[in-house]
């Protein structure tokens, strides 16, 4: 008699997760069994019987009016726990890290505490010469690269509010500031997710920033890389800062889809 082939991966569960996540990818957040089971790859008997013990734990729900399913209440006592428990620098310090091997740059983690950003990681790249920052270093809030790319995003209300302040550091010295460059510059920032600083605050330091969410889309902090590199490397580095902060964003407990569709009907202004 032939041994069954041994597999690390339990096809049922693997099916079961396959459509939680298809029903929070789904735009409306409603599906019918029919498609769910199309969109997994699996026979619609299958389909049932696994929403059907899904609903038991409360993970899915279904509208017996529309006869739609979508995800339940149960999910919100895991990702609660989860956040619970979620310290940011064990989320962060891995992304850093690979962020600094590939840009041989100082790859920092902020967290947003008032009128300031408070650095509480970092990792440093292998360069001769690297631009040290102590942990627990803050820095005003719209200090150059980050705080572009922090207000860029922050809700109209808020960003008004902060544009109102009459020191802004955003190009260094407040008197150097330009309102309509920065305009663009924030635009830019939502545009393409990162913000960049070329020697502003510091003649012959760049730096680059993006944005850090947490739960239901709030702003947290930023991830930034400050160096020495070119002016010409904050092309290549830019978007790999901008995902490295998409990918702690999730691990925060963001919904990065959520963000991405507020800004599109925003237009990005």
């Amino acid at each position: 008699m032939e041994e069954a082939k041994y597999t690390s991966s339990v096809p049922a569960v693997e099916q079961a997760a396959r459509m939680l996540l298809c029903l929070a990818k789904d735009p409306d957040s409603k599906m019918r069994l029919t498609d769910i089971s199309r969109a997994v790859g699996i026979p619609k008997s299958k389909g049932y019987a696994i929403l059907n013990t899904l609903m038991k734990f409360g993970f899915v729900q279904r509208d017996p009016d529309s006869k739609t399913y979508s995800l339940g209440p149960g999910l919100m006592f895991l990702s609660r726990r989860y956040l619970d428990n979620l310290d940011p620098r064990e989320v962060v310090d891995p992304l850093l890290a690979k962020l600094a091997g590939k840009t041989k740059g100082t790859a920092l983690f902020g967290l947003i505490g008032g009128e300031y950003l408070f650095v509480i990681a970092k990792q440093e790249g292998d360069s001769p010469f690297s631009v040290t920052l102590p942990l627990g270093r803050r820095f005003p809030l719209t200090a150059g690269a980050h705080g572009k790319a922090l207000v860029a995003f922050m809700p109209e209300g808020e960003r008004e509010e902060v544009m109102r302040s009459k020191r802004l550091y955003f190009h260094g010295d407040p008197a150097r500031l330009d309102r309509e460059r920065l305009q663009i510059e924030m635009a830019e920032c939502r545009r393409r997710g990162f913000a960049k600083d070329l020697g502003e605050i510091q003649p012959g330091v760049n730096a680059l920033a993006a944005p850090v969410f947490g739960p239901k889309e709030r702003l947290i902090g930023a991830v930034i890389l400050v160096g020495t590199f070119p002016e010409e490397e904050a092309e290549r580095y830019g978007p790999l800062v901008a995902e490295v902060a998409k990918k702690a964003s999730v691990a925060m407990g963001a919904d990065i889809g959520k963000i991405c569709s507020s800004e599109k009907e925003t237009g990005g202004s």
